[in-house]
């Protein structure tokens, strides 16, 4: 009946670590391969920047009301430039995956949704 919450949160554990190993051997980060395979995606028109409503292309996608791109938006423009650089998506997804849960971005990570 589908995958067990104490599974997902192994999982995790178990990527996080194998991330961590990676690094320690100076390989390159697969967190850093996903969040740049999305960024490629979310820049539709190509300007090397993702905006808000590009980014509602994601929730979308996910079938996560797109009003939580404005939440997810604002944790990752951390310049608060208007637009989301690549480093900063980076960050947002090295934070999801590396660092202990936290019930205060279940809002930018849609838990809540």
């Amino acid at each position: 009946n589908g995958l067990k919450r104490e599974d997902w949160v192994e999982a995790n554990r178990v990527f996080a670590e194998a991330e961590r190993e990676r690094e320690r051997r100076g390989e390159p980060s697969l967190i850093a391969l996903l969040s740049n395979a999305y960024y490629d995606v979310l820049d539709d028109d190509g300007d090397g920047t993702v905006d808000v409503d590009e980014l509602k292309t994601m929730m979308k996608a996910f079938d996560v009301p797109q009003e939580a791109a404005y939440t997810f938006f604002e944790k990752a423009d951390t310049d608060k430039s208007g637009k989301l650089e690549r480093p900063e998506l980076v960050h947002l997804f090295r934070k999801f995956w590396m660092e202990p849960y936290d019930p205060q971005w279940d809002g930018v990570y849609a838990y809540k949704y």
